[in-house]
């Protein structure tokens, strides 16, 4: 995919998230309970960047630690709701590229969901890249996709959009998607396989510590990396 194209699809990831911002955070309203086990990574008095907040409930996990906290999204429509409901926190949008922090900042990124939302080879390492520079040495990335190759419901659209590549009627690459939300607004989603998402962790300069895949409810099912600078 070149650059172009993925730029475009980022804007559209942005537009998309603002319509469905209020129907999204209604139905995100609190920390799943299969992700609160990653807020042992964090210690008190620790900077913690959430790079794609969303709503920012991921703030939640961190209640009863004395920490600072900031949480950056690119759609504007959900900063505004995260502001709302946790006024307290820092919350900022930003353009899904550059982190407006400077070098070596925070202690812990943590990215749930959103890796799988930038499209092109290119733009995901420009993104973790940035977000190695953001992290002190010794700093940690907490970061979390969807695993979708075991959901029955994923391999007819994953065919459809394979089918539509090899005969030249999309411009995505192999492994991408667009996934409806509600029946209206289309989501990019590029689906990692396990050595893919590896490499792409190591090739950006980060040690891994651990790869595993988390459960969650009977269906859903995540990669999770914990890795450092």
């Amino acid at each position: 995919m070149n650059r172009e194209t993925a730029l475009k699809i980022l804007e559209d990831v942005r537009q998309g998230y603002d319509n469905i911002a209020e129907d999204f955070s209604r139905t995100r309203k609190s920390v799943w309970e299969e992700f609160k086990p990653l807020a042992d990574y964090v210690k008190t008095g620790d900077r913690v960047l959430d790079l794609g907040c969303g709503n920012g409930r991921l703030a939640e996990l961190f209640n009863e630690k004395s920490i600072s906290y900031s949480g950056l999204d690119i759609s504007e429509k959900l900063i505004d709701i995260a502001k709302k409901r946790y006024p307290e926190q820092d919350f900022q949008v930003f353009g899904g590229l550059k982190i407006p922090f400077e070098d070596n900042y925070f202690d812990k990124v943590f990215c749930i969901s959103v890796l799988f939302h930038i499209p092109g080879r290119e733009l995901r390492e420009e993104f973790l890249r940035e977000v190695k520079r953001v992290l002190r040495p010794d700093g940690k990335l907490i970061l979390s996709v969807w695993y979708m190759w075991q959901q029955g419901s994923f391999w007819s659209l994953f065919l459809k959009f394979t089918l539509k590549k090899l005969f030249g009627k999309s411009q995505l690459d192999f492994f991408d998607t667009m996934k409806l939300w509600g029946g209206t607004s289309k989501r990019y989603l590029h689906n990692f396989r396990k050595g893919e998402f590896k490499r792409l962790i190591e090739r950006t300069g980060f040690v891994i510590e651990k790869l595993f895949v988390l459960k969650r409810g009977q269906k859903n099912k995540n990669l999770v990396v914990i890795a450092k600078k």
